[in-house]
């Protein structure tokens, strides 16, 4: 599994939700019992808790993460096996977490398993980012580091459009998907995550960061400085702009809100009630 700082996912998540519309299909304020799994630093699970009165239980496999999460209820622990009973949720949803497994379809069927009623994702589909720029190059440089990066990454990072049909082969029942436009832009006046981002290109960190995986995607590693080299002489550009006051930039990545209900014939049959409390006590520490 692919595994990401708290500075990424903060800085990726950052104004995501300001519209919650695509979370309709998840029914949050009728949910009694909710497990976020791969919660990161808590983004989702702070969204949840303030749109439903039910119990939100977050799970990550990466402690220092784990502990960013503001959770009624934290677990350590992996996706695809998770620690909970049968039908001890109500809800079992994640975001961002599919396209980072091997294999997505063995967390689906977890996710499945411990949920008596919803199963959910908020997934990308990382093909499908648009960015425009005020600084020439940076368009389509964006572009192809992107394409080559996604040829060579070993997950799917497109899932998110395809997720209603994975959801469907495992039996899911009523699957539904709506599309969520996660918008981004930068404009003066500046804050002091966008003037770090500019340093960052002007630095190549992320073409460093991304070698391998580049490579993977087809470039050798002369091709690989070549593309870093653009990439710093981008960021000067860019960092030059901001200085002047006149970069902008704006980038749309589509996001996939994915439920399905999960079949009756799977069900343990035991209670619910039963299950949820004594998950209470496995789940670790309660937050007030």
């Amino acid at each position: 599994m692919r595994r990401f700082s708290s500075d990424y996912l903060t800085d990726t998540r950052r104004g995501m939700w300001a519209d919650r519309s695509a979370l309709a299909p998840l029914a949050l304020d009728s949910r009694t019992r909710i497990l976020d799994v791969g919660c990161g630093t808590g983004e989702l699970t702070r969204v949840l808790r303030e749109e439903t009165d039910g119990e939100v239980v977050a799970l990550d496999a990466d402690r220092a993460l784990l502990d960013e999460a503001d959770a009624d209820y934290r677990a350590l622990g992996d996706a695809t096996r998770l620690p909970f009973c049968d039908d001890a949720f109500d809800l079992v949803v994640c975001q961002a977490l599919l396209i980072n497994l091997p294999d997505p379809r063995v967390a689906i069927e977890e996710f499945a398993r411990v949920s008596s009623d919803r199963v959910a994702c908020v997934e990308p589909d990382n093909a499908a980012v648009t960015v425009e720029s005020s600084v020439e190059a940076e368009s389509p440089l964006a572009k192809r580091a992107r394409d080559t990066y996604i040829a060579g990454v070993e997950t799917d990072v497109t899932l998110g459009s395809s997720a209603a049909a994975l959801f469907r082969e495992i039996g899911l029942a009523d699957v539904e998907s709506r599309r969520y436009e996660h918008e981004r832009v930068v404009e003066p006046p500046y804050d002091e995550a966008a003037l770090e981002a500019a340093k960052a290109k002007a630095a190549g960190t992320r073409i460093a960061e991304q070698a391998p995986t580049l490579r993977r995607g087809g470039l050798s590693p002369e091709a690989v400085d070549e593309l870093k080299n653009e990439w710093r002489a981008m960021g000067r550009d860019v960092v030059e702009a901001m200085a002047a006051g006149t970069y902008e930039r704006r980038a749309v990545v589509p996001f996939y809100v994915v439920a399905g209900q999960v079949d009756a014939v799977g069900e343990s049959g035991e209670s619910g009630e039963s299950d949820a409390a004594s998950e209470s006590d496995a789940a670790g520490e309660k937050r007030d």
